[in-house]
């Protein structure tokens, strides 16, 4: 059969994590307008009679500002050495920049097989999107070239037959019935961050960071206790919000899609904690599994 790894990069925000969830049918990253919503390697499996692909969405390639942008920088580089098939993954209501000059001298560096996909052409008319087209032959010598939409868009049957085409033949890597390697834990983190980015602004999302610290199961529901990690006092306070509306707000809407994905009822505690720049820590960040090291 078909078998292979397809890593999806590109700057914050072009729409990476929308198009693995669609192309995977089953949500497996969170989704957010803000930056640094993906902070760690992701992979969705997908697999069929003849082929299985292996989907790694990866932090968005953006200008480091602290020890965090950078590890997140280092893994989205790092996760191209182990790929057979790069998706660079481009947001068609945006201006060519730095950014995407630095990733242009990623993949000209891997040395795979590299397919634009050019994203979000609903928001688009026709004539844009083949002007900006042009533009984009002009930058890479790309294999493939599909402008499509990752969030309107059913049916990726043309992308995943032609990518079909560029992997080895393989024994498969992972089970049929799975469909990410993700732990549990991470994902129902994942989850509650989420949340949290969709319900706060300015700079509380940058500086959170979600981590289970206990999960138990009875007879009538999954007991989970998450704490909420920020960077200021100030930060804490939006979060939990006047007389603890915002956190109700955020454990109930977690609490919906970890149901689901547990398959079952859900009794959620959120706790915030201040601890002062702990995305400038090592050890911290490592705990929480976001990046890689310079090791």
């Amino acid at each position: 059969m078909k078998c292979g790894f397809v890593a999806l990069v590109g700057k914050p925000n072009s729409g990476k994590s929308t198009l693995l969830n669609h192309l995977l049918l089953e949500k497996i990253a969170i989704v957010s307008d803000k930056p640094q919503t993906t902070r760690s390697e992701i992979r969705g499996i997908l697999t069929t009679e003849d082929m299985q692909m292996i989907f790694t969405d990866t932090p968005g390639i953006h200008k480091a500002f602290n020890r965090l942008s950078t590890r997140l920088n280092k893994e989205a580089t790092t996760v191209l050495k182990g790929v057979d098939v790069i998706y660079y993954v481009v947001d068609g209501t945006t201006k060519f920049d730095e950014e995407d000059e630095a990733i242009i001298q990623m993949i000209k560096n891997a040395g795979l097989p590299v397919f634009l996909i050019f994203n979000k052409i609903d928001k688009l008319k026709k004539e844009n999107v083949l002007k900006s087209l042009l533009f984009w032959k002009d930058q890479y010598e790309f294999n493939e070239i599909f402008p499509l939409s990752a969030l309107k868009q059913d049916d990726f049957k043309d992308l995943l037959t032609t990518t079909a085409s560029y992997l080895p033949e393989f024994e498969q890597f992972y089970p049929t019935e799975m469909i990410t390697d993700s732990p549990i834990d991470f994902r129902i983190a994942e989850l509650i961050r989420e949340k949290i980015l969709l319900n706060t602004h300015e700079e509380v999302p940058h500086a959170v960071a979600v981590y289970i610290e206990n999960k138990e199961m009875d007879e009538d529901a999954c007991h989970i206790d998450a704490l909420v990690l920020v960077e200021k006092d100030g930060q804490k306070a939006i979060i939990i919000g006047k007389q603890g509306s915002m956190l109700q707000k955020i454990i109930y809407e977690a609490s919906k899609e970890i149901e689901i994905l547990l398959d079952q009822k859900v009794s959620l505690d959120i706790f915030v904690r201040v601890e002062k720049d702990w995305r400038q820590k090592d050890h911290r960040i490592s705990e929480l599994g976001y990046g890689l090291t310079d090791e």
